[in-house]
């Protein structure tokens, strides 16, 4: 019965430590944001772009979206390639969306363009793609103070249970 109580104590301390100092991962806030592409627009404000798969194939005969503010600027259709172009778009911050892929994208006037620009947007559609915002799992978990609470009461308890069984056999 001492080991119960003994254990259901730790278990308790642990919890409310484990409550007291929460980790980065649950304290934050905020959801960090897409990233921005450079894309540098033609000469006649041409905006060019290509829709491929995870694997680099193209997507062709696809409707894709250029919008601002959450508002349509224009409809486009990708070609049998995955590409896709649009005349007379001004200079800014634009959405280009699919029906299952989505990027932002600043597009600069032609010959304005930082030198990392990109010459046209690039999509890749799927839901393979693989973004790295969510880490290692064994990290999530780990960032979880119940699971470091229950890991900590575990390796408090397991020997005292264990150091308890062995000198309650001796005495007896």
């Amino acid at each position: 019965m001492k080991n119960v109580n003994l254990f259901a104590r730790v278990m308790i301390a642990m919890a409310a430590i484990g409550l007291c100092f929460p980790s980065a991962a649950l304290s934050a806030s905020t959801v960090a944001s897409p990233s921005v592409e450079d894309v540098a627009l033609l000469d006649g404000n041409v905006l060019v772009g290509q829709l491929v798969d995870a694997n680099g194939g193209n997507v062709g005969e696809v409707p894709v979206l250029l919008q601002q503010q959450n508002q349509t600027i224009v409809a486009l259709k990708t070609n049998k390639d995955g590409v896709f172009a649009a005349k007379g778009v001004p200079a800014g911050v634009y959405r280009l969306a699919t029906d299952n892929t989505q990027g932002i994208y600043r597009l600069w006037a032609p010959k304005t363009a930082p030198p990392s620009a990109q010459k046209g947007a690039l999509l890749v559609s799927g839901d393979q793609v693989v973004r790295g915002q969510y880490g290692s799992p064994l990290r999530n978990m780990l960032a979880n103070p119940w699971i470091v609470a229950g890991i900590v009461a575990c390796a408090v308890a397991i020997p005292v249970a264990i150091h308890n069984s062995h000198h309650s056999s001796s005495q007896s």
